[in-house]
């Protein structure tokens, strides 16, 4: 798969033989497949991934498998989350059949009140083979659709679309708040796809295209707390690039989500990544106060510019190869031993917290990021803080002279912060993020 990528978007040559290399990531295992995991973070501190390993070892980084845990208990699971993976993405199929089918959806098909839309641009998109469907009558009839050619089997399409029926049945009204929900967002994620990295090559294929609709819609239906909100896209698509099998793509992704989900929580009246904004509102007016103090006399106390950031975790600021850099060196620097066991019995994790059971893990198991939560004694409160927080008071600090003294209302604050896109670099980034952590952490101590 990774072939549909060309090499310079794919891998910093300048940190080769920094590299995680394919040699020295199988020789991390031992002959039964456990990982000696400090070993292999300490790699990808230094350099990265290989790009033709990447997937494989994103799913540690994860959290979707174990360390500790042998080849075989790993396959186990693999097959066993392929199987729940099948079952979900049938229930979706019977609800909706262009589930599965190869094709995805731009347009609406169910209003807000559960009733079906015969919209002839949907029609169209289930049946792209039928040619060009023609409008509805003045009656609004869908016995009056018709296809170019004369005949009325785009409405079964519809009917079926609708319905989740296998044939061409009476239309009915939804009536299932949580499918009218999930419905409304098929639509969106469909016009989300076809504008996510268009500049691939691995995307001019209609099946990668609905392949990486199929795993959104899924996961919508999957985690309705959440659903779809734009930019999941951009997080899901490197995952299906990355590995060959849809569902181990599916759960990849999820798992990314268990770490990103409480930014796409939105209430009547917040959007949860306002938590992360405030937090990077506290960190710069401890770093650097002058700068804090600037972008709130300018309107940007709330710091809505850096939204998109950590929305997306920087894809819009590297490029695609750079931003995929960026993703594991974040990961593996705030890497916790624990993850696999945090999200798959997270009981025992507490047990082990509060009563202090079981063998201590060694520190070199911990990324460089969580080992300074540890050893600096980090709150409760600062030691949740994502990299990512940091990563983005990075870039304050690096553009405070500039911002200081060009920004005079919030759209020069947005442009200087626009013009950083392309022009950063990964390691560099990483690097001042962890430098403004244990200086933020050893400033917190002292209040």
């Amino acid at each position: 798969m990774v072939g549909f990528i060309t090499p310079s978007l794919d891998f910093n040559l300048s940190q080769a033989g920094k590299t995680l290399s394919v040699r020295k990531w199988q020789a991390a295992f031992s002959p039964e497949g456990y990982l000696d995991i400090g070993r292999t973070l300490s790699r990808i501190h230094r350099g990265g991934v290989h790009p033709t390993i990447r997937g494989e070892v994103w799913e540690f980084l994860l959290g979707c498998f174990d360390p500790k845990s042998t080849s075989a208990e790993r396959e186990e699971i693999r097959q066993s989350r392929r199987a729940q993976y099948a079952v979900l993405k049938e229930e979706c199929r019977q609800l909706f059949p262009i589930v599965g089918s190869g094709r995805y959806i731009t347009a609406p098909t169910i209003t807000e009140d559960g009733v079906p839309i015969q919209d002839p641009l949907v029609l169209l998109e289930a049946n792209p083979d039928k040619g060009p469907v023609s409008l509805p009558q003045e009656n609004g009839n869908s016995e009056n659709f018709k296809s170019a050619s004369g005949n009325s089997s785009e409405v079964d399409a519809l009917n079926c679309v609708n319905t989740g029926t296998t044939h061409g049945s009476a239309i009915a009204k939804e009536e299932d708040k949580q499918v009218i929900q999930w419905k409304l967002t098929l639509h969106q994620i469909g016009l989300d796809v076809v504008r996510t990295d268009r500049t691939l090559v691995f995307y001019e294929k209609q099946e990668n295209l609905s392949k990486l609709w199929d795993i959104l819609a899924v996961y919508a239906w999957f985690d309705k707390d959440v659903g779809y909100c734009q930019g999941m896209s951009d997080l899901c698509s490197p995952m299906i690039i990355l590995l060959d099998d849809e569902a181990d793509a599916f759960w990849c992704f999820e798992h990314l989500m268990r770490k990103l989900r409480g930014n796409f929580r939105c209430t009547e009246t917040s959007v949860g990544v306002e938590t992360q904004l405030c937090n990077l509102a506290s960190i710069t007016q401890v770093i650097d106060p002058k700068l804090h103090q600037h972008l709130e006399t300018l309107g940007g106390g709330d710091y809505l510019f850096a939204f998109r950031m950590l929305m997306v975790l920087f894809r819009r600021e590297f490029s695609f190869g750079d931003s995929l850099y960026l993703w594991e060196m974040m990961w593996a620097l705030e890497y916790d031993p624990d993850l696999f066991s945090l999200y798959e019995d997270p009981e025992s994790v507490n047990e082990k917290v509060d009563g202090s059971k079981g063998k201590a893990k060694s520190i070199r198991q911990y990324g460089k990021y969580e080992r300074e939560n540890l050893t600096l004694g980090a709150k409760s409160t600062e030691a949740q803080l994502p990299i990512s927080v940091f990563l983005v008071a990075s870039v304050l600090k690096d553009k405070s002279a500039k911002l200081l003294t060009e920004a005079r209302g919030l759209d020069d604050v947005v442009k200087i912060l626009n013009d950083i896109t392309g022009n950063l670099d990964a390691r560099k980034a990483c690097t001042g993020a962890m430098k403004l952590h244990k200086k933020y952490l050893k400033k917190a101590k002292k209040t």
